[in-house]
C-alpha cells in the first residue's frame, strides 16, 4: 500500500506523469487484445490440426509462449502451426520481456524512489521551529555562518531547490528544506512568519528576487543580502532587504588596516558601546625595543593593549611582552583615548615605498581605495588593464613575472597584498613574494577556510577569509554586533554573563587558563571597563568582553553558557 500511494501521489502532483500512466493503461489494453487475439488464432490452428482445447488453454498457452516459458506440454504438429508459435514468442519478447519491464521502472519504480527522496529531504519544517535563520544559498560565506549558528544555538533552515543536492547536504547533517526561492510558498513552509533573520548570499539577481519575494510575505522580518556589484547595491535595499553587504569591499578595507605603511596611527576596526578596539603599529616608533610595562601607555594615554600582532601570531599582551619593528598593538579603551594616542605618535612614519596589490578585483580595488584614502601609496598589478577601473597607480601584467613585479616597485614595498579570487594563485603569489622579499609583510586574502593555514604556511602575515568575513558580518547582524573579527579565527566577542560565571569573580574563574579566551573589558548599562575589578561578583545585567579563537569560544560556550 505505502509504494501504490506514493506512485498515485506522484501521478496526482504532476501532469506528465499522468499522461504517462495513461500511455501505460492504453499499452496493457493493446496487450490484451493482442493476448486474446493469439488465443483466437491458436483456436483456429489447432482445429485444422485436429485439436481441440478450452479457451483457458489458449490463454494458457499463448502466455507461456510469450512468456518465453514454454512448458511443451501443448504443440503444434504443422508448419503454420510452428511459424505461429515463432511469431508469439518473438512478440512476446519485446513486449513483456523489453517494453512492459521498461514502462514499469520508468514509470512505476522511479516514481517510487523520487518519493522516497522527497520524504528524506522535507518540503517543510516543523511548526515548532521558531527564532531560525533561513538561508538561501549554500556558499563559502553560509557553510562559515552555520558553523556559528551551530556554535551559539541558533536553529537555522537551508533552502535547496534541487533535491539530490539537498539529499547530500542532509547527509552532510545539515538542516535543509526543498523549495524553489521564487516561489512564496517556499517560505511560508520554511515558517518565515517565526524567523529571526533570513540570509541571501547568492547572486545579485537572485538575491533581489529572494528578498522581493520575502519582503512581500512579511513586512517585519529582518533581510540581510549581499551585493557585488555597486549598482545592486541600491536595487537589493529597495527590493526588500534590511541590509545589503558588499563583502569584497569590506574584506578590502579590513586587508588594508593590516599594512605596516602609512604612520602610525591607531586604526579603529570595531566598537561595543564606548569601548573601541583599534590596531596600530609600532614600527619606527619610541615604542620599539621596550616592553608593555616599560613604553608607560596606560598610564601616558589610559588605552589598555590587549595583545600584538607578531609576524600572523596574535599574542596575548603581558608587562612583559616584548614590542619591536613588526610588532602591531592590538588596543581597547575609548574614542578619547585612541585620540590621545593618535595625537602622540602621528607624527612617525612607518615605512617608504609602495604598497604591492596583487589582483584588481573587488577585494583589490576596495584595498587601493581604503589605502588611498590614508595617504599610503599603492600600485595594483592585473594582467587587464580594463579591470584597474579607476585606479591612480597600477602596472598591466602577470603577477607572477618578475620583470612586472620589479616595474611595480617590490624591492622597496614594506607590504604585498594578495587578494584574487583563486586561492590556489593567492597561495603561488604569497610562496613566490616571500621568496623575493623575506623582510616584506605579506597579507593575502582566502576565499575558503581550509586554505587559511596553507596561507600561513606559505609564508603570510596574516591572512583573512572572504567567507569568515562574510559569516562575521551576517551573525553580527545577527548578535547586533557582539563579535568583531580580529583575523582568520579570532574575534573579540560581547556576551552577557553566562549562568555559570553569575554570583563568581573572575579573580576565581581565571578565563585564560581555563577556557583560552582573554577578558578584555567588563560592562554594565553600555558602560565597558577595561581595568574592572577582578574580586566584584558577577550579575546576570553585566557584560563581558574577550577575546579569543574558535576553539577557546566554543570551550568558554560549553563551560559556562550551557550550564
Amino acid at each position: 500500500m505505502k509504494y501504490l500511494g506514493s506512485v498515485l501521489a506522484a501521478v496526482q502532483r504532476e501532469g506528465g506523469n499522468r499522461q504517462n500512466f495513461r500511455l501505460v493503461l492504453t499499452y496493457l489494453a493493446f496487450l490484451g487484445v493482442l493476448i486474446t487475439f493469439y488465443s483466437v488464432i491458436f483456436h483456429v490452428i489447432m482445429a485444422m490440426e485436429g485439436q481441440k482445447h478450452s479457451w483457458l488453454t489458449g490463454f494458457y498457452w499463448t502466455l507461456t509462449v510469450m512468456s518465453t516459458l514454454g512448458f511443451g506440454d501443448i504443440t503444434f504438429q504443422s508448419d503454420a502451426g510452428r511459424a505461429f508459435s515463432i511469431l508469439v514468442l518473438v512478440s512476446g519478447i519485446v513486449s513483456l520481456l523489453v517494453i512492459l519491464p521498461f514502462l514499469f521502472i520508468e514509470f512505476f519504480y522511479v516514481p517510487f524512489l523520487a518519493a522516497q527522496k522527497r520524504a528524506r529531504a522535507p518540503r517543510m519544517v516543523s511548526d515548532r521551529m521558531a527564532n531560525h535563520v533561513i538561508l538561501t544559498s549554500y556558499d563559502p560565506v553560509t557553510v562559515s555562518l552555520i558553523g556559528k549558528l551551530n556554535d551559539y544555538g541558533y536553529p537555522y533552515v537551508l533552502i535547496v531547490d534541487n533535491t539530490e543536492s539537498a539529499l547530500e547536504l542532509v547527509a552532510e547533517g545539515l538542516n535543509v528544506m526543498v523549495g524553489d526561492l521564487d516561489d512564496p510558498q517556499t517560505y511560508v513552509n520554511a515558517r518565515l512568519e517565526q524567523a529571526a533573520l533570513v540570509v541571501a548570499t547568492g547572486g545579485d539577481i537572485i538575491n533581489t528576487n529572494t528578498a522581493f519575494t520575502v519582503r512581500e510575505l512579511d513586512k517585519n522580518v529582518r533581510i540581510i543580502a549581499t551585493a557585488r556589484d555597486q549598482e545592486a547595491l541600491d536595487i537589493v535595499s529597495l527590493a526588500g532587504s534590511t541590509r545589503v553587504l558588499k563583502l569584497g569591499e569590506m574584506l578590502g578595507t579590513a586587508l588594508a588596516r593590516r599594512t605596516i605603511a602609512g604612520d602610525a596611527r591607531a586604526h579603529v576596526i570595531g566598537e561595543f558601546d564606548d569601548l573601541v578596539i583599534a590596531e596600530a603599529t609600532a614600527a619606527a616608533t619610541p615604542l620599539v625595543g621596550k616592553t608593555l610595562a616599560g613604553s608607560k601607555l596606560e598610564q601616558s594615554v589610559g588605552i589598555h593593549v590587549i595583545g600584538t600582532w607578531e609576524r600572523g601570531r596574535f599574542l596575548i599582551a603581558t608587562p612583559d611582552t616584548a614590542i619591536n619593528e613588526a610588532t602591531v598593538l592590538v588596543l581597547a579603551g575609548t574614542r578619547e583615548q585612541v585620540n590621545r594616542y593618535n595625537a602622540l605618535f602621528c607624527i612617525y612614519h612607518v615605512a617608504r615605498g609602495r604598497v604591492l596589490i596583487l589582483g584588481s578585483g573587488r577585494v583589490g580595488r576596495a584595498t587601493a581605495h581604503a589605502l588611498q584614502a590614508r595617504g599610503v601609496e599603492y600600485c595594483l598589478v592585473d594582467k587587464y588593464a580594463d579591470r584597474l577601473g579607476d585606479i591612480e597607480h597600477g602596472v598591466v601584467g602577470n603577477a607572477t613575472d618578475r620583470k612586472v613585479l620589479d616595474q611595480a616597485g617590490i624591492n622597496e614595498a614594506p607590504a604585498v597584498m594578495v587578494t584574487t579570487h583563486d586561492d590556489d594563485i593567492n597561495i603561488y603569489l604569497t610562496i613566490y613574494a616571500r621568496r623575493l622579499r623575506p623582510d616584506s609583510q605579506i597579507i593575502s586574502r582566502a576565499t575558503l577556510e581550509r586554505n587559511v593555514s596553507t596561507m600561513h604556511r606559505a609564508g603570510a602575515d596574516f591572512v583573512m577569509s572572504y567567507a569568515s568575513m562574510g559569516a562575521s558580518a551576517i551573525f553580527n547582524y545577527l548578535e547586533r554586533g557582539d563579535i568583531l573579527m580580529l583575523a582568520e579565527g579570532l574575534n573579540v566577542s560581547r556576551v552577557k554573563v553566562p549562568p555559570g560565571l553569575v554570583g563568581k569573580t573572575l579573580a576565581e574563574r581565571n578565563l585564560f587558563e581555563q577556557t583560552g579566551c582573554h577578558l578584555v573589558a567588563l560592562g554594565k548599562d553600555r558602560h565597558m571597563d577595561t581595568s574592572p575589578d577582578l574580586n566584584q561578583p558577577l550579575t546576570a545585567d553585566m557584560t563581558l568582553v574577550i577575546v579569543g579563537n574558535l576553539e577557546s569560544e566554543k570551550r568558554f560556550l560549553n563551560l559556562y553558557a550551557r550550564n
